[in-house]
């Protein structure tokens, strides 16, 4: 045979090519330069560096040869002309290169250049294989890239720098462009990618996997998978709420699109709107309630609370006329059911805790300073501060729950007071402008009218932003929206986490529908619980059906036997409060002489009864299931409120 026409031996894995053969059929290991040049040599193909030279059909451009079949320039694929664009006396400065990084990122980078500097040529010692692995020196065996030792043998890989140290710079006698000295850094910049070795950040990976806090990050999954189990069971470990999460963890979880820098797992649940779950981790936060999981009930009867909230948007309308204020066509006083009273001591203890706001019921109950549940006794029920959302709609959550027992979660009570500050706007601020100067020329200031313009602007834009702290007018405007009293019973003095007093707190006392007619509104009041910048609904236990009367006296007084003060009354109405309390609510002393306010408590609605009972039937199964001689554990359950959790 001739030479043109003998197979040629793959220095890699010895096996015998066909001459047309660029690669290796078996291994895809690069061609020999020594019998490169007979490639296509006795064929009469256009494309050949034989031929083509041959007959002159090698045009140039630029000094570099041009390939008339594919008309690109240093063609050396296998794929688009199977012909090297080259001729044999310029071979070796075309296809030494492309042979070290064929099947790499930068053999695509090479074809799409020019021609690459001649001092990349040695680049064929430093890549053996097209898989781009190393040989070990010792035993030769291929490794891997990113083994830091032989598999084989254990010899430490000193190949990591082997891109810069096996470039050889260019010859001395060569006078290179400033186009070739950056092509060649470019060059340069790409082979020393290709070989860089990621067994460190493996190792580093690897050892942050081992002290990572699995318990944790599971938690952080759950939340956004709406998995309820791991966060419960880190909660249950002691794990802390409020933790936040670090750089080496998000890079452990693996999904920058869910989990930043600095998040806890309140961020993930209002991220991720999985307000089931952020009901349970804000009840776990210090100041919002008590540590616990917390089962009001609208979390366990979502579908019913939604209806509820449904129903009360439907009794919402607006007066037309010159006092054009949203008002509710309905009045009904959220109790807690008496089955309350008959469950084991152990059952109620549960249910209380799971209940109520246990950090408001102990500063309202605290000591000489109470302000709740120091009459008790003569017709006045306890109060209990139902637990609701932090921040700034906790307000009208209690409202809700005063009278429907149920959150404000689609914030329709927000729009209403909203639109009937701007639309009722020009009835409340004469009101409240004169209020509000009388406390300030008590303290011996005064405000020009463009400041008084600008908050009362502010106070109207907190109305209409979901979870924004309001002010005494908003509690004014609810007590028009609802068409009854409200009755304020709250901390005089705003404290810090340390117990410093930091400046008295203005709530505590009685706000009436002062622009209505008496006739207009129901004389049956809703107790609410102010500590520290947080509204609780205060709701008494329904009294058994043979208890007469079926109402709550709510006193007007405070523990010293001083008046609650009337709030946004005119300087012409000072003077009449008793008479003025008599007009709107059913007054009576009682056989202390506490004066108090009656709220009527009449048969709950419908929906409101069956959220109710769903409510008690938990605590029902946990008696049966805790009984002998079935006791068993009892099953958790995971209430979906769909959204009647906490917005914040």
């Amino acid at each position: 045979m001739s030479e043109s026409e003998k197979k040629w031996a793959c220095d890699y894995c010895t096996y015998e090519n066909y001459p047309s053969a660029i690669k290796c059929t078996m291994c895809r290991g690069a061609r020999p330069f020594e019998n490169i040049y007979h490639l296509h040599g006795d064929r009469e193909d256009r494309c050949s560096p034989v031929g083509a030279a041959a007959s002159g059909e090698v045009k140039k451009s630029k000094g570099k040869p041009q390939c008339e079949n594919c008309s690109n320039l240093n063609c050396l694929s296998d794929t688009s002309c199977t012909s090297l664009p080259v001729s044999a006396a310029n071979i070796h400065e075309y296809i030494q290169p492309l042979r070290i990084c064929q099947n790499s990122d930068l053999a695509q980078s090479l074809s799409r250049n020019s021609s690459p500097p001649s001092s990349l040529i040695n680049l064929e010692n430093n890549r053996r294989s097209s898989q781009g692995k190393w040989m070990c020196q010792m035993c030769t065996y291929e490794n891997w890239p990113r083994a830091a030792k032989c598999a084989m043998c254990g010899t430490a890989n000193n190949h990591r720098s082997q891109a810069s140290s096996l470039i050889m710079p260019p010859s001395p006698d060569r006078n290179l462009s400033i186009d070739d000295i950056n092509q060649e850094d470019r060059y340069l910049s790409a082979a020393s990618d290709l070989s860089q070795n990621n067994s460190e950040s493996d190792r580093r990976l690897r050892q942050m996997r081992r002290n990572a806090d699995w318990n944790w990050l599971n938690a952080c999954l759950g939340v956004i998978n709406g998995d309820p189990n791991p966060v419960e069971a880190y909660l249950s470990s002691g794990g802390d709420p409020a933790r936040t999460l670090t750089a080496s963890e998000c890079a452990l979880l693996n999904r920058n699109s869910a989990f930043d820098v600095g998040h806890t797992l309140v961020h993930l649940a209002i991220r991720f709107q999985r307000e089931d779950l952020l009901a349970v981790l804000l009840s776990q936060i210090e100041g919002s309630g008590g540590s616990g999981i917390k089962r009001v009930p609208s979390y366990v009867a979502p579908d019913l609370a939604a209806d509820i909230r449904r129903h009360f948007a439907t009794t919402l309308r607006q007066r037309k006329g010159s006092f054009p204020c949203h008002y509710v066509t309905e009045f009904p006083t959220f109790t807690l059911p008496a089955e309350v009273d008959t469950l084991p001591l152990p059952v109620q203890e549960q249910l209380m805790a799971e209940l109520l706001d246990k950090d408001a019921q102990e500063e309202l109950e605290a000591g000489d300073a109470a302000v709740i549940n120091w009459a008790i006794g003569a017709g006045v029920c306890r109060l209990h501060a139902l637990w609701n959302r932090s921040a700034g709609d906790c307000l009208l959550d209690s409202v809700m729950q005063a009278t429907w027992g149920v959150f404000d979660r689609e914030n329709t009570l927000r729009r209403a007071l909203a639109e009937s500050l701007v639309h009722a706007g020009h009835a409340f601020y004469p009101r409240w402008k004169e209020y509000e100067s009388s406390h300030a020329s008590f303290l011996q200031y005064s405000l020009e009218e463009t400041q008084w313009e600008e908050d009362w602007s502010s106070l109207v834009a907190l109305a209409a932003q979901p979870g924004s702290s309001l002010e005494q007018l908003h509690v004014f405007a609810l007590a028009h929206i609802l068409r009854r009293p409200i009755v304020v019973y709250g901390v005089k003095v705003v404290k810090s986490f340390r117990g410093e007093a930091l400046c008295p707190a203005r709530f505590e006392g009685v706000y009436l529908p002062l622009l209505w007619e008496p006739s207009f509104c129901s004389r049956s009041p809703i107790a609410l619980g102010y500590t520290r910048g947080h509204f609780s609904a205060l709701v008494p236990v329904e009294p058994t059906s043979n208890m007469r009367p079926r109402a709550s006296l709510l006193p007007l007084i405070d523990r010293d036997r001083k008046p609650l003060p009337i709030h946004f009354l005119l300087e012409a109405e000072l003077g009449r409060e008793e008479a003025i309390l008599r007009q709107w609510l059913d007054v009576t002393e009682t056989e202390d002489g506490i004066l108090v306010a009656q709220q009527p408590l009449h048969k709950r609605p419908l929906l409101v009864a069956q959220m109710c009972e769903e409510w008690l039937n938990h605590y029902r199964r946990i008696i049966q299931m805790s009984s002998a001689p079935f006791a068993r554990p009892v099953p958790i359950q995971d209430y979906s409120s769909e959204g009647d959790t906490d917005c914040e």
